[in-house]
């Protein structure tokens, strides 16, 4: 399984819908080679999902992945590039032009069988949306093209007719609900095994807030005092004191 956030150490996986939907999502886009996206807003557990998934994909004997992730707004050309230097390993001429790239891609993409993955996929434009578009619709090319992706993923994607048509399949992560979370959080970590409904929707409320990368950031800390504490469960004290260290909750 792909690593928790911080690292956290004694953290389950939890089976949500979501996550097992991400797992069916991926398979579907490889079997039939089509169109996905997965969205939501950060820390909602997107990324682990996509990452378990790839990670079972690969123990099956799944096709390559290739991923491409890009820190700022990029242009189609650099889309271009980093899509070329991840399919050969080294870095495309600065001297060739856009076409000759895009048809070496085709070529690339042909064979073998592979998935394409677009993390932080709301920083591309319609140009860089349009490309790889391109390339997946040429009848020579064999890949999947998953899009993952943080707030606002959805709405730029959805603004391209000629991708927005082609969307085989879309998964929206959202925040656990309140009913959601005791049951889950218990399974989550030993320090919640005991632990009731209304103290479980109290940390939500003051800090979880139905996302499992704050809900993981509560975890290491309260687990690190419990260890310190010689406590095998949390209780007020030690949620107080986690607050403190998180700076105090969503209301401080």
């Amino acid at each position: 399984m792909p690593r928790h956030f911080a690292d956290l150490t004694g953290a389950a996986t939890l089976p949500t819908g979501t996550f097992q939907l991400a797992h069916r999502i991926v398979d579907d886009l490889v079997k039939n080679n089509a169109t996905g996206v997965i969205h939501g807003p950060a820390g909602t557990g997107k990324t682990y999902a996509v990452e378990a998934a790839l990670e079972d994909q690969a123990a099956r004997g799944g096709p390559a992945v290739t991923t491409l992730a890009f820190t700022a707004r990029p242009t189609m050309r650099l889309v271009a590039d980093h899509l070329l230097a991840e399919l050969t390993g080294t870095e495309a001429p600065k001297s060739r032009n856009r076409f000759h790239i895009t048809n070496r891609l085709l070529d690339l993409l042909a064979h073998p069988r592979r998935l394409v993955v677009v993390d932080e996929a709301q920083r591309l434009n319609s140009d860089c949306i349009e490309l790889l578009r391109h390339l997946h619709d040429e009848p020579k090319t064999n890949f999947a093209l998953l899009y993952v992706g943080g707030d606002g993923c959805w709405e730029v994607l959805s603004r391209e007719p000629m991708l927005r048509s082609r969307v085989f399949r879309r998964l929206p992560f959202r925040p656990l609900s309140a009913e959601e979370v005791p049951a889950l959080m218990r399974d989550y970590h030993p320090i919640y095994a005991d632990a009731d409904d209304t103290l479980l929707r109290q940390i939500d409320e003051l800090y979880g807030q139905g996302t499992m990368r704050d809900w993981a950031a509560f975890t290491h800390t309260a687990a690190s005092l419990c260890q310190d504490a010689g406590r095998a469960r949390i209780d007020t004290e030690v949620i107080d004191n986690a607050l403190t260290l998180l700076g105090g909750g969503v209301y401080a």
